[in-house]
């Protein structure tokens, strides 16, 4: 989905990530990323802050139901399994061997996703409230 205006509280060649902030799977994910991007390739939002919730009315996405980690990637918004891949060709080479998987179809790929997305807080459990990560991590997150 494309939308050529730049979006709230981001610059046009950011690349931010859209995490669940209450869901343990999305949060290790939002931790994963900070530990492993240590260029500082992405910025992170959870979809239950204020900025969050801007970037999905921005793009005409749920701001009460979150089934997929979104990327946004020079104003353009990619979700579910091309969300993921686009992230992992951006991190250490050490992780890009996952993008073998590319290579299934679309539809069958985001049919595994939302298999994972729509029973993660059953699998992966929930947190009470949205986490905020380290203070030291405050510089990764838009404000």
């Amino acid at each position: 989905m494309a939308n050529v205006t730049v979006p709230p509280y981001i610059n046009k060649d950011d690349k931010v990530i859209l995490f669940d902030g209450v869901c343990k799977l999305c949060s290790g994910w939002a931790k994963f990323i900070i530990k492993n991007d240590k260029q500082h390739k992405f910025k992170l939002a959870s979809v239950q802050s204020e900025q969050g919730q801007a970037l999905l009315l921005h793009f005409e996405m749920p701001t009460n139901q979150f089934d997929t980690m979104l990327l946004i990637e020079n104003t353009n918004l990619y979700t579910k399994s091309t969300a993921f891949f686009k992230v992992v060709k951006h991190l250490p080479f050490r992780f890009r061997w996952v993008l073998v998987f590319a290579i299934i179809p679309t539809p069958i790929r985001n049919w595994l996703y939302d298999r994972i997305a729509l029973n993660r807080y059953q699998l992966f459990g929930k947190h009470s409230h949205c986490q905020i990560l380290q203070d030291n991590d405050e510089n990764r997150f838009i404000s």
